[in-house]
């Protein structure tokens, strides 16, 4: 029956499965999921039809839940339903956003950030699912798109009010486009002979001025535990948005990026604290920071030591840091800590438009420095994407200045980020790091350590020499135990095992360093 003095935009009836009462924000909705027995219902004339059931939601600790409001270039919305999405990397949600006049749009996670994307008309010519892969850029009724993500997707729930009936059996593809206008386009198969097109564009939650989140405090993050399934530690799990955790006492990597229920998949780290190695920044620490905006206060949760894949069997590999930061209205960013220097780098909705060694993004051009092959060594804390023991990337730096562009490929999907170098006094300073640690934080150009106590230059100069030798002769394919057999050789004091130590876990890298872990995918 209809529901008050409004019932053009309200409408309530009785769940023909339980009894319970069904409530609609737009009488226009043909869909909706039933809050205590799951029933999906369609909409018939005044009464309600059981079309199915949806699973159980499970608690991902989204700060999102139905009855959010918030505004959206000047336009009112309250979130009135969700689709729990899952794939074999984890899951994610798309919510269903009610504006006032109407309209329907979908509030979609990405990359610790959301996409508010309306549905259209599917173009009348569109490329062929066996055709696209991640990054093939094309053409679609005249504006330029580029290939992110093909991902093989399932509905695992659903809740509340729905504008078109979810696909709740099986698996079928959606791909996501992006474009050098930081739009965000997603083509669904669920229906092969008619792909459901949509169109949107990345937002924070700041920007979106959301009321009614779940978690009450920007500075407080309200934590859910679960036993390591390695040696049976409290892992205590704070973001909403983790897939990975690395366990405190025994270092094992957890995969919770399919909920926390049952068994947990999880790995031993091959090197774990190399050289009794630990973040510079450690894990917890919180500055405020100006990355590409106004300074907002970022904490550290993730840390990753990564390396460059040396092409040549005696080319030395290189390593670099990365520190994942958190922001609750804003997601995440990175502080990368790379031989040339420190930077920061924040995951892109959109994508630069590339033309030979040259990218364009927001009206500058970005010349390419370096194409290389990365791979995680070692990590700790707390991760947005799902961690792989052994995972490979494909990235390719450019720069403008000092501003940095960073493509990075990970199986089936291609991210970039933007962002800008950085000195390391303001890093120092904004983490109130003390003298020593906040000095230690600066690279030189070359990272041989020269003796003061009067050797002569030459002879110094043929000691580094000796030095680089055994560098290039024991550090290979981003292994660092060829350090144990300097050690053996020369001693744990010498300085040819220091130097091989300080190699391995400086952060060196002389490509520029890679922003953004492995593969952050599309509306995950």
């Amino acid at each position: 029956m209809a529901a008050g003095d409004t019932p053009q935009r309200a409408w309530r009836a009785a769940c023909p499965n339980c009894g319970a009462p069904v409530e609609f924000a737009s009488a226009a909705s043909p869909m909706a999921v039933c809050s205590f027995c799951r029933s999906t219902l369609a909409r018939d004339g005044e009464t309600l039809r059981r079309i199915g059931q949806s699973a159980e939601l499970f608690d991902d600790h989204s700060p999102l839940q139905l009855g959010v409001a918030g505004r959206w270039q000047g336009a009112a919305f309250t979130l009135v339903g969700r689709l729990q999405m899952g794939y074999a990397e984890g899951s994610w949600n798309e919510w269903h956003a009610l504006f006032d006049s109407g309209k329907s749009a979908w509030l979609s996670e990405d990359n610790g950030r959301y996409v508010m994307a309306f549905d259209a008309a599917a173009p009348a010519a569109l490329p062929r699912l066996d055709d696209l892969r991640p990054g093939l850029a094309f053409t679609i009724d005249g504006r330029s798109w580029q290939v992110a993500s093909v991902t093989r997707v399932r509905t695992a729930a659903a809740q509340g009010e729905l504008p078109l009936a979810p696909k709740l059996d099986g698996e079928y593809s959606i791909v996501d486009l992006r474009n050098a206008q930081d739009e965000v386009a997603t083509l669904d198969f669920a229906d092969p002979a008619r792909p459901h097109w949509s169109v949107g564009r990345g937002a924070s939650l700041s920007e979106l001025a959301l009321t009614g989140l779940r978690e009450p405090s920007e500075k407080t993050l309200s934590a859910r535990g679960v036993p390591c399934p390695s040696c049976g530690s409290a892992l205590e799990i704070k973001l909403a948005t983790t897939q990975a955790i690395v366990c405190h006492q025994c270092l094992a990597v957890v995969d919770v990026s399919q909920g926390v229920g049952g068994d947990l998949a999880h790995y031993a780290q091959d090197t774990p604290r190399l050289g009794g190695g630990e973040p510079q920044l450690p894990l917890g620490a919180t500055a405020s920071l100006g990355l590409g905006g106004p300074p907002k206060p970022w904490q550290v949760v993730g840390y990753a030591e990564r390396c460059e894949i040396a092409d040549e069997a005696d080319d030395e590999s290189v390593f670099w840091r990365e520190y994942l930061l958190y922001n609750r209205s804003e997601g995440f960013a990175f502080l990368v800590d790379a031989e040339d220097g420190w930077s920061y780098a924040v995951p892109l909705t959109g994508a630069p438009q590339v033309s030979g060694d040259t990218a364009r993004w927001r009206s500058d051009d970005y010349r390419k420095l370096y194409a290389y092959r990365g791979q995680i060594t070692y990590v700790l804390g707390e991760f947005y994407w799902k961690l792989e023991r052994g995972q490979r990337t494909a990235n390719i730096d450019f720069a403008s200045g000092a501003k940095r562009l960073n493509r990075e490929q990970a199986g089936a999907e291609v991210t970039w980020s933007a962002g800008q170098t950085l000195d390391a006094a303001v890093i120092a300073a904004a983490f109130k790091l003390p003298g020593a640690a906040g000095a230690a934080l600066a690279r030189e150009a070359s990272p041989i350590s020269f003796n003061s106590n009067g050797t002569s230059l030459a002879k110094t100069l043929v000691i580094a020499v000796l030095v680089i030798v055994f560098i290039v002769l024991f550090l290979k394919d981003c292994s660092r135990n060829e350090c144990d057999e300097l050690r053996t050789t020369f001693g744990e004091a010498s300085n040819e095992y220091r130097q091989c130590q300080r190699s391995g876990s400086s952060g060196a890298r002389t490509g520029g360093g890679s922003y953004g872990g492995g593969g952050f995918g599309g509306h995950k």
